[in-house]
């Protein structure tokens, strides 16, 4: 019998952010890929890009709030006992403060041609980054996962021995898509056979060829980040629990886009396999990220 999701794991979070401090903040976050939108109601009314998908986002917080201790308070609460987060001041502080609980990931932006690698080298000796983080259609001109501008940060990646995590499926803002059809994974992985890559929110409504995908390149990955447990691609869940237990990560998104109490809420109905668990919320990351060399 099933004994249902552990309650004595410190769990791993791929996906940690931190709160704004006011709406103005907030916006202010997505103006990278602003010139991507076309639609008023992207520009205008929304608070972030892609609010139509989500609901009750818990991320704008008192002016004079300390963030860090605020993440730290609700890490704890949790049972969070790590997370990856963006580099920017909060994260470097969080990271200082609190040695072993923030793993930092930067973003990499294939437009920026050399200046990238050299960006990503001199984060991994400054500051130990685990992983670069690159998202394909939020890029200004956007750029495919499979586009030779991707390339120098895929080799870059491999020289740092580090992963990439890269989004796949349909883009939640409303901007094209076709930088991250799933089908693209399979060429580079096919070109950088020592490539880590970790698929990031979602792969819909490519679940299955990722799944294929995972079976066949050692070096794919999946996280459930902007996920809510209860809506988990079915296919990521009978992968999970059939030869896929080592390659899919738990990726919270809070605070973005969804609250640690609706994560955990749900948590407890995903049909995982008992041995899945451990692996899940803690023990793919730690492998996957070398987070036991991150001291």
């Amino acid at each position: 019998m099933a004994m249902g999701m552990p309650t004595d794991i410190g769990i791993v979070d791929l996906g940690m952010g931190f709160p704004y401090t006011s709406i103005e903040e907030k916006k202010a976050a997505y103006d990278f890929f602003k010139a991507n939108l076309k639609d008023e109601e992207s520009l205008k009314e929304m608070e972030f890009p892609a609010q139509y998908m989500f609901k009750d986002v818990p991320d704008v917080v008192p002016p004079d709030t300390d963030v860090v201790a605020w993440i730290v308070e609700k890490m704890d609460a949790f049972n969070i006992e790590q997370c990856m987060t963006g580099l920017n001041e909060k994260s470097l502080r969080a990271k200082e403060q609190h040695p072993g609980r923030f793993h930092l990931c930067a973003s990499a932006d294939p437009n920026q041609g050399m200046d990238t690698v050299r960006r990503l080298k001199q984060l991994k000796r400054d500051h130990d980054i685990v992983a670069a983080m690159t998202f394909p259609s939020g890029m200004v001109p956007q750029v495919g996962v499979g586009d030779k501008k991707m390339y120098p940060i895929y080799a870059t990646c491999c020289e740092l021995d580090i992963p990439i995590c890269i989004n796949g499926g349909i883009v939640g803002p409303r901007m094209p898509s076709w930088p991250q059809h799933v089908e693209q994974f399979d060429e580079v992985l096919y070109d950088f056979p020592e490539l880590t890559m970790v698929m990031m929110h979602g792969g819909e409504p490519w679940t299955e060829l990722a799944v294929k995908l995972m079976l066949k390149w050692p070096g794919l990955h999946y996280m459930t980040s902007a996920f809510a447990p209860k809506h988990y691609p079915k296919d990521i869940i009978k992968y999970a629990n059939s030869r896929g237990s080592d390659k899919i990560m738990y990726c919270g998104y809070f605070p973005a886009g969804l609250s640690l109490e609706r994560q955990f809420t749900d948590m407890p109905n995903v049909p995982f396999n008992d041995n899945v668990w451990p692996k899940f919320l803690r023990e793919n990351a730690i492998r996957v990220f070398k987070l036991d060399q991150d001291v």
